[in-house]
C-alpha cells in the first residue's frame, strides 16, 4: 500500500490503459537501448492512462473526498519553475512521468498528488457502471491530442483537411476532436483492421490500412482525396515517424501543419525545402497538462 502525503489522494485504480509507450520501455533496438525516447527512471510500475475511485485523502486536501472517482494526468509537473510558473507545465522543468520515470497505475492503488486529479462523478450520468472508469482512462490519450492539434497547434479552420497517422487512443482521441471541430475531411492509416473500424465509427471519412495499399502510398491517397491541394492538419500518433513523416510533407496544403505526438528514438529524413516553398509547420506536443484540457474534454 503507497505511503499518503498530505497533499496526496489515495486512488484504487479501476481502469488502466497500456500505452505503446510501456511497451517501448522494454522493446530494443538492434544496439539493445530502450525503444522509448523520452524520460526514464527503471524499475517502476508502468501505467499512466487511468482512473479510479479515491480510498483516502491527505490532509490538506480540500476538493476531493473518499468515493469520488477520478481521472488523473500523467504529467508530474512541479508548479514552480520558469516554464511551469510560464503557463507550460507539460515542459517542466523538474518533470516526472507516471509510469515511465515514476511509478504508475498498473497496480491496485496509487498515491497521487491531489492536483494532479479531475472529479469525473458528472461523467456517470452518461456511462453507468464500472464504463465511467473506462472513459475516464482514456481522458490522458485525448488529452495529448487535444493539447497536440489545439493548444500546441493552434486548431485549424472548419473545413480543413485532417489526416491521422495510427488509430489507438490518442490517434482516435484526434479523429474524434477533428470531427467535433468541424474538419470536412478525416483520412485515418493505420495497420490493423480493428481499429480502422473504429476510427471509422469515432468520425474517419476514409479508413486505409498502410499494409494493403496497392500501387500506391498514403500520400497519393491524401492527395486524391483533397483533389491535390493536400491537407491542412497531419497527426503523427503511430510513433513511426521515420516512415510516416516523408509521407506527411509530400501531402501538405499550402500553411499546413504536422502535428507530432508519437515518439521514435530514431532519426527522420525530411526534405525540409517542402516546409519553406509551402510555409509549413512541424509541431511538437507532449502531455496534455494545463491549458484547462482535462475538464474540457470532460466537459464535450
Amino acid at each position: 500500500m503507497p505511503q499518503l502525503q498530505s497533499d496526496e489522494v489515495l486512488i484504487r485504480v479501476k481502469s488502466c490503459g497500456i500505452c505503446g509507450s510501456d511497451t517501448h520501455l522494454y522493446e530494443t533496438d538492434k544496439e539493445g537501448y530502450i525503444i522509448f525516447s523520452g524520460l526514464t527512471k527503471l524499475p517502476c510500475t508502468v501505467g499512466h492512462e487511468f482512473s479510479g475511485i479515491v480510498k483516502k485523502t491527505g490532509s490538506s486536501v480540500t476538493s476531493l473526498k473518499a468515493g469520488d472517482k477520478v481521472a488523473v494526468e500523467s504529467i508530474m509537473w512541479c508548479g514552480v519553475c520558469q516554464p511551469c510558473r510560464s503557463g507550460s507545465p507539460n515542459q517542466c522543468q523538474n518533470i516526472e512521468l507516471m509510469g515511465l520515470s515514476a511509478d504508475g497505475a498498473l497496480a491496485e492503488y496509487a498515491a497521487v498528488k491531489e492536483k494532479y486529479c479531475w472529479n469525473i462523478n458528472g461523467l456517470s450520468k452518461f456511462y453507468p457502471g464500472d464504463m465511467v472508469f473506462d472513459i475516464g482512462a482514456v481522458i490522458e490519450p485525448v488529452g495529448c491530442a487535444y493539447n497536440g492539434i489545439f493548444i500546441a497547434g493552434g486548431g485549424f479552420n472548419p473545413g480543413a483537411a485532417v489526416v491521422v497517422y495510427g488509430t489507438g487512443p490518442i490517434g482516435l482521441g484526434a479523429i474524434a476532436l477533428s470531427r467535433i471541430a468541424g474538419a470536412s475531411k478525416i483520412i485515418a492509416f493505420d495497420k490493423v483492421n480493428e481499429r480502422l473500424n473504429i476510427a471509422k465509427s469515432m468520425g474517419a471519412d476514409f479508413i486505409f490500412n498502410v499494409d494493403k495499399l496497392r500501387g500506391c502510398k498514403p500520400s497519393d491517397k491524401v492527395l486524391e482525396i483533397t483533389e491535390g491541394w493536400g491537407a491542412e492538419v497531419q497527426v503523427e500518433a503511430a510513433g513511426t515517424a521515420p516512415v510516416t513523416l516523408p509521407e506527411m510533407e509530400k501531402s501538405m496544403s499550402v500553411n499546413g501543419k504536422i502535428i507530432y505526438l508519437g515518439r521514435a528514438a530514431t532519426s527522420t529524413p525530411m526534405y525540409l525545402d517542402a516546409l519553406v516553398s509551402g510555409a509549413n509547420k512541424i509541431i511538437g506536443a507532449r502531455g496534455h497538462s494545463g491549458y484547462g484540457v482535462f475538464p474540457s474534454i470532460i466537459n464535450a
